[in-house]
């Protein structure tokens, strides 16, 4: 849109952009000289800022929720009635940003009965009969039904980077057209506005359905020829309810407003000296500062200076303060990039990146998917303001088990584009993989996995990572500022050309085309920027660290585990996809089953995922006890029901219900799709960014919630099978680590000599707490035991005690009580490590992971109380997650050495996975344990379970 010919509105949807904007920060809150919350204030108004001065509107518009019922809520009771209330520290951060947006002279748009969807869509359609172009901001997708020719959406997906969908981008998004998108949603539902859809109907059954019949309408004219029958059977009776998520899910267009078009002209000077005031009062310095410049540039004045004293803001890390002024840019700063488009200046570059201590790397591609992605460019940095970029021709490259190089027929159009121009990737990879693979040179990158996966699969082990910019700065706790641009903008006062400024011209939505489609001049600029400014990055963001004291855990445990982590996630997991639809199949069947179960109890049909129709049955019509209060009811969620299966049976045919439907959905019918065509193997995503404790969290798919607890979710271990001849999978399991690394934090005696002697822990804590013989323990005492010995480490109180055991308060107090008398190192531990955190704003593990506790001395007891609780696990999951972390790293190392054929392929929680050639059995187990075992110096015995077997069900 930055090339238009027509006006342009935009319109911002204020309430989705703010709680976005809260909780980016919900970890670790921006706060101001008062110590009030101010992080939604902050996200929002800076994003507001910046897309208004990317975009440059003719008109816009800020649209606001009231909290008056709208037309929805009257025609539907639970519309919403699910949503949990907005938290009190947001509360007043709502009217901040309502007055800054006032102030800076941004038109705002509310009335009551009507949600801002309505608002937005009613503007964004008066615009269109004017013949101006709307661009809609807000994270719902539901704005998709809006879009046309000249009104498009742009959808924030994480902290820099936006998703513009135009009609194209939909359909390649969601493979359907926007006039689609309301029955679309009719048909799924909407979990987040309680919008009910057809129950058991989801995405992958709704596209293919509104492909074939194009409508809700023709859909139900064509039922007949629907050949499933539960699929029929679920639209018959649920037929109305899909209708009445049609009239929820429309975004009303026609909702007569006060204002017109002409109303939202965005032409007024921001009211410098208000917006002054309330900057100041807030601390946001940066914004201050840009308030300056801005002011300064369009009167002349001369800005008061501005207040740098320690009272402005609470930074956002513990020692960097904002920088001052204009952001610096491509075209404020003096810089020497150079476009390579011969081979021999290849070996040029090769020659004098030999010569290098460290450089950085970076890849243009077309996918924002490692195992999917083609190279179409690599860049490369040794110095500040230098940087070097070598096009890659864009060919279909298949890359075979040996790394092999195959080309496929090459694609032919015309013009100075990404498809026509660079050098042969294989060429130019041969030339560089003797630098990208030398141990004396240090390579560093940002989210460098990425690049370091892709380079794997076209034969280059990228060696050694030993710098990334995203995982230091997760290190630093920069919640929503871990992308490059944002960290840039944060440590370099600088703003990095973005993606859109380039590619955001071109209307095609899919990362292929655009990414080929650019200019290759654009390109190289773009490119050799990243890895400039990724290098000044490292250098500005290793100081941080070094002050911050997390060099430690940064270079033995983060940096090196990339590496690994880019191995396992190249080797993948093979499934069974055949036992999968077979497991699918079996799963229908026995949900069918159980609902007859539970409607004979119940004695009546009814749509059992509705918590209001449950509750009915549960409360009103059987009479069962409720255990929570809601607002809209009393609840049906699984620890209620769990609390109930002792008065009746249909509690637990519930929860069986529910776990059939939860497996399917998102294991057994997602799992095959998700097979990789060019490996044949799933190939999940391990993030080092996202958890405060340091634990990996995995993604497409997230291989850590396969569920343990129950036969069902277990069973599914049973698709996961090797990939070699008579291959096994071998399963190695730390053995109660936490309560060891307790154990080990605070000295307790008891517990290590428990441990040392192979004893049942929860026995001797039963013994101990209830003050009786081992042999004398019943089981309902040991599994109080269980419960306190796991609860105490996540800060637990006699309410949370009560609740999970089923017993009364005063018996729940009582218990710790006594716990706590007969554990007095871990209430001295529990105790000093609250007030080291009070003190310092931090807790740390072992190895000095740092996690800051904003409000472990707020006011409100609630929130304090929440920090205390995250400051008493910290320590301990941290320490476990990095023992982990630890034993993956030298695991991989004497894989490596070795030159063993076995493989690791999965980490999940505290557990290892590995394919196994049978040759390397023994060998593995012994290697496995003994690393694992070893991984960290502890006072306590560190024990480990494993085991073998055909598939990872048969390992445990």
């Amino acid at each position: 849109m930055s090339e238009r010919n027509a006006p342009l509105l935009v319109l911002f949807d204020g309430m989705a952009l703010a709680y976005r904007a809260y909780f980016a920060f919900i970890s670790r809150p921006l706060t101001n000289a008062n110590g009030d919350n101010t992080s939604a204030v902050f996200g929002f108004t800076n994003a507001l800022l910046q897309l208004l001065e990317t975009h440059k509107p003719d008109y816009a518009a800020v649209c606001f929720d009231t909290a008056a019922p709208t037309f929805r809520h009257k025609m539907y009771p639970a519309y919403k009635a699910q949503r949990e209330a907005m938290p009190e520290d947001m509360r007043p951060q709502i009217g901040w940003i309502r007055d800054l947006t006032q102030a800076y002279n941004i038109p705002m748009v509310m009335l009551d009965g009507f949600e801002a969807d309505d608002l937005i869509g009613t503007l964004a359609r008066q615009a269109s009969q004017n013949n101006i172009e709307t661009l809609i901001i807000t994270p719902d997708k539901d704005f998709c039904q809006l879009v046309t020719s000249n009104i498009k959406i742009l959808r924030p997906k994480d902290s820099s980077s936006l998703d513009m969908l135009d009609e194209s981008g939909v359909v390649l998004k969601y493979g359907l057209q926007p006039n689609q998108f309301i029955d679309y949603l009719a048909l799924i539902g909407d979990s987040s506005d309680n919008i009910p859809g057809v129950k058991g109907v989801g995405e992958k059954t709704a596209v293919p359905l509104l492909q074939q019949y194009h409508t809700l309408d023709g859909i139900y004219e064509h039922l007949e020829e629907i050949t499933k029958k539960s699929l029929k059977e679920k639209l018959t009776i649920d037929k109305e309810k899909a209708y009445l998520s049609q009239t929820l899910a429309t975004i009303d267009t026609n909702v007569t407003l006060s204002v017109s078009i002409n109303d939202l002209q965005y032409t007024k000077l921001p009211d410098f000296r208000k917006v002054e005031g309330m900057l100041k009062n807030l601390g946001f310095k940066s914004l201050l500062a840009k308030l300056y410049a801005e002011e300064k540039m369009l009167l002349g004045d001369s800005p008061s200076i501005v207040d740098t004293s320690s009272e402005a803001i609470s930074s956002t890390t513990p020692t960097e303060q904002e920088p001052q002024g204009e952001l610096k840019t491509i075209k404020t700063e003096q810089h020497t990039y150079q476009t390579i488009n011969e081979l021999k200046d290849v070996k040029a570059l090769v020659a004098k990146l030999k010569m290098a201590k460290e450089f950085c790397v970076d890849l243009e591609t077309t996918s924002s998917v490692a195992m999917r992605a083609i190279p179409i460019g690599i860049s490369f940095s040794t110095t500040p303001t230098e940087a070097y970029y070598i096009p890659l021709k864009l060919i279909n490259v298949v890359v075979s088990n040996d790394n092999l190089f195959t080309e496929t027929n090459q694609q032919k159009t015309e013009g100075n584009n990404a498809l026509t121009t660079g050098l042969d990737i294989k060429q130019v990879f041969d030339l560089l993989k003797p630098i990208l693979e030398s141990e004396r040179i240090s390579k560093v990158g940002q989210n460098i996995k990425y690049d370091a996966i892709i380079l794997r699969r076209y034969g280059i082990h990228l060696h050694p990572i030993t710098f990334d910019t995203m995982i230091a700065a997760s290190l630093l706790q920069d919640e929503g500022l871990q992308s490059m641009d944002a960290l840039a903008v944060k440590y370099l006062h600088y703003q990095p050309v973005s993606l859109s400024d380039i590619a955001g011209k071109f209307k095609k939505g899919d990362a292929f085309e655009v990414m080929s489609a650019l200019n290759t001049e654009e390109l190289a600029e773009y490119g050799a920027e990243d890895a400039d400014i990724t290098l000044q990055l490292k250098k500005k963001i290793a100081g941080a660290l070094e002050r911050e004291q997390l060099v430690k855990v940064s270079n033995w445990i983060e940096f090196p585990l990339i590496e690994v982590l880019t191995a396992v996630e190249s080797n993948g997991v093979k499934i069974d996809t055949v036992l999968l639809a077979e497991v699918s199949k079996e799963m229908e069947r026995e949900a069918e089953l159980t609902c007859i179960k539970i409607f004979e109890l119940a004695g009546e049909k009814f749509n059992i995922d509705s918590p209001k129709q449950l509750g009915d049955i549960l409360f009103n019509k059987m009479g069962l006890p409720h255990i929570k209060k809601t607002k809209t009811g009393y609840s049906t969620d699984a620890s209620v029901l769990e609390q109930l299966k002792v008065h009746s049976p249909i509690a637990e045919d519930i929860l069986n219900y529910r776990q059939y439907q939860k497996l399917r959905n998102t294991y057994v019918d997602a799992l095959p799709v998700l097979v990789n065509p060019e490996t044949g193997f799933i190939h999940t995503s391990y993030n080092q960014a996202v958890a405060a404790t340091g634990r990996l969290s995995s993604n497409d798919p997230n291989l850590q919630n396969i569920p343990i607890r129950t036969e069902m979710g277990r069973g599914l271990r049973k698709a996961f099978v090797s990939r070699f001849d008579n291959g096994l999978i071998f399963s190695a399991d730390y053995s109660q680590i936490e309560l060891r690394i307790m154990a080990h934090m605070t000295k307790d005696d008891g517990l290590i000599r428990a441990f040392e002697n192979n004893e049942d822990i929860h026995t001797q804590t039963s013994a101990r707490v209830f003050g009786v013989k081992t042999e004398d323990v019943t089981r309902d005492m040991r599994r109080k035991a269980k419960e306190i010995n796991y609860g105490i480490m996540y800060g637990i109180g006699a309410y949370g005690l009560s609740s999970r055991l089923g017993i009364s308060q005063k018996e729940g107090s009582e218990i710790i009580r006594n716990y706590f008398l007969a554990f007095p190192t871990i209430k001295e531990f529990i105790d000093s490590t609250i007030l080291f955190a009070k003190k310092h704003g931090y807790v740390e593990t072992l190895i000095g992971r740092r996690r800051y506790m904003a409000n472990i001395n707020a006011a409100n007891a609630t929130v304090r109380a929440a920090d205390e609780r995250a400051a008493i696990n910290m320590p301990i999951q941290g320490t476990a997650a990095e023992m982990m972390k630890l034993a993956m790293i030298t695991i991989q190392r004497e894989l490596e050495r070795r030159k063993m054929q076995s493989l690791m392929i999965m980490q999940v929680h505290d557990e290892l996975v590995f394919d196994v050639v049978p040759e390397e059995k023994d060998e593995l187990k012994e290697l496995v344990e003994y690393r694992m075992c070893n991984a960290l110096p502890m006072d306590v015995i560190i024990s480990v379970e494993s085991g073998f077997g055909k598939t990872w069900f048969d390992a445990h």
